[in-house]
């Protein structure tokens, strides 16, 4: 139920259109199964202003941004996707020009659709299912992307699996969005990070930092004796 529910929760927040937002669910082995759970979910969240206080996701934040998400849901039924839940065409009587988009779930994704291949950036979840954790794993390690991946389990040895074998600056443990806090370092790598230093953490601490290095030594003999000393410092 915890997986469930965070994984509703990351892909439709915000509309999908926050950093981080989980955009891709791989369902390992019998985890297949939980698409009809995620999809129940997805349908009983309230699509309305984005000021309303009882809106569960907002609209998109423009008419372009609405039609390529509208665009890449329809490319991937092309494909050969199956659209679990499709929230083109959600209507909201109050807003009627909104640019909404309802909670869309796609199943039976591969790898080589669009739908994968480029971040959707709206509240549109996709589905792909996999045999088993090595496999799980290589899907991920492929991609050209490595900003951040969550697993849930409740398998220790399966957690510290992933936590070493994954290719992902971020990773979260049955956390469905693992943005670090700001004293550890927003970690990215491959295509997901450019630069050599990150923004914040010890890094960003350092970039910021004009270091000063000061050795000193104290000793009461110094002030007492009359003789220079030729030989290098040393603290006994």
């Amino acid at each position: 139920e915890h997986a469930l529910n965070a994984i509703a929760g990351a892909a439709f927040g915000a509309a999908g259109q926050r950093c981080m937002a989980l955009s891709v669910a791989v369902l390992v082995g019998d985890a297949g199964a939980w698409v009809d759970e995620i999809v129940e979910r997805a349908r009983a969240l309230r699509v309305d202003g984005g000021l309303e206080p009882d809106a569960d996701l907002g609209p998109m934040i423009t008419r372009d941004a609405l039609a390529r998400a509208e665009q890449l849901v329809q490319s991937a039924a092309d494909e050969g996707a199956h659209i679990a839940l499709d929230g083109r065409g959600v209507r909201v009587a109050k807003y009627p020009d909104g640019n909404f988009l309802g909670p869309t779930v796609i199943d039976h994704a591969t790898p080589a659709m669009q739908c994968y291949q480029q971040e959707i950036f709206g509240p549109v979840l996709t589905c792909i299912r996999v045999k088993t954790l090595d496999d799980a794993l290589a899907l991920v390690n492929a991609n050209r992307y490595g900003n951040g991946a969550s697993v849930f389990t409740r398998s220790g040895p399966c957690a510290r699996k992933v936590q070493a074998e994954i290719e992902a600056g971020q990773l979260g443990i049955n956390v469905p969005i693992p943005v670090p806090l700001p004293m550890f370092a927003f970690t990215g790598n491959k295509a997901s990070f450019l630069g050599d230093t990150n923004f914040y953490g010890r890094s960003g601490v350092g970039f910021y930092t004009q270091l000063k290095t000061v050795t000193s030594l104290w000793r009461k003999q110094d002030a007492d004796d009359r003789q220079a000393a030729v030989h290098m410092p040393t603290i006994h």
